[in-house]
């Protein structure tokens, strides 16, 4: 009841005073504390960023880690590809099936055919260098020249269609057929070649030129409607070489495998960023 009557005769002054506009005691004044909430509502935020950066981060080594074990197996693929890809080279050469639908699956895939050449009617590709057939497939000549590939139309006396034959390569002051009249095979003759598809053109390179008999890329189509064959293309091996004549085995066989460096570039990656996260996050020191 003490109390009560304390708590009543002080806000009856405090009703008084303020009616009467009598200014409170000193100390005796009560202000709410504002700055609490703000106190406790700041690090809470600062958890909450730390937390959201943390594992935002995390997806640096995540990433990498998954794109270098994606190119692992573009390497199991690529290892296959190269190597399906030499034995074809290397297979005994067959019969060159007569249906261009069948020369589908057997690009690289050397054939042998019998017939005879139609010089009249010779086909350039130019610009290109000579592959040496001493050297390993694929590889330039040391003494790098620049001249052209003689491609020719073959009557196969077997099979009583007409091909396209890319005899090989010949400099640019033998492009001219009449500088080279030695080497223009007359008669019938055996031969074996490695069958080669239509290809697109590539980004910068030329487009074909009909008109001089300038062709950058192998367009069969075109090619054949030009000189009045099959769309059927093979490249004469380098036993097809005879003296005054075309250099045969220039066929280009390269497959680019770079996908361990990519392997070590991905996976070291992950490795450093996933030290650095570690260090950041896992192994920090209790206040930072």
């Amino acid at each position: 009841m003490a109390a009560a009557w304390w708590l009543g005769q002080a806000s009856a002054g405090a009703v008084c005073r303020s009616v009467l506009a009598v200014p409170p005691r000193a100390g005796l004044t009560w202000k709410p504390n504002r700055g609490g909430s703000s106190t406790a509502e700041a690090p809470a935020t600062k958890v909450e960023d730390d937390s959201f950066l943390q594992w935002f981060l995390l997806l640096i080594p995540v990433t990498a880690f998954g794109l270098g074990t994606w190119q692992v197996q573009r390497r199991k693929w690529k290892l296959k590809l190269i190597a399906d890809l030499e034995s074809r080279v290397t297979a005994e050469p067959i019969p060159l099936p007569a249906d261009p639908m069948e020369l589908r699956n057997l690009e690289y895939r050397p054939v042998q055919v019998r017939g005879h050449f139609d010089h009249s009617k010779e086909l350039y590709m130019m610009p290109r260098t000579m592959v040496d057939p001493a050297r390993e497939a694929g590889q330039l000549s040391s003494s790098v020249r620049s001249g052209a590939y003689v491609v020719t139309p073959f009557h196969c006396t077997d099979l009583g269609i007409i091909i396209l034959v890319n005899r090989g390569f010949v400099p640019r002051k033998k492009v001219n057929p009449n500088t080279r009249q030695k080497g223009q095979i007359e008669g019938e003759v055996d031969l074996v070649g490695t069958v080669r598809l239509t290809e697109t053109r590539k980004p910068f390179v030329p487009e074909n030129n009909p008109e001089r008999n300038h062709w950058h890329y192998r367009d069969l189509e075109a090619m054949a409607k030009f000189a009045g064959t099959d769309p059927i293309f093979i490249d004469a091996d380098f036993k097809s070489t005879v003296p005054g004549g075309p250099i045969g085995g220039q066929t280009r066989v390269t497959l680019r495998n770079e996908h361990m460096q990519y392997i070590l570039t991905w996976y070291g990656l992950c490795a450093a960023t996933s030290y650095l996260w570690i260090k950041k996050f896992l192994r920090r020191t209790p206040g930072t």
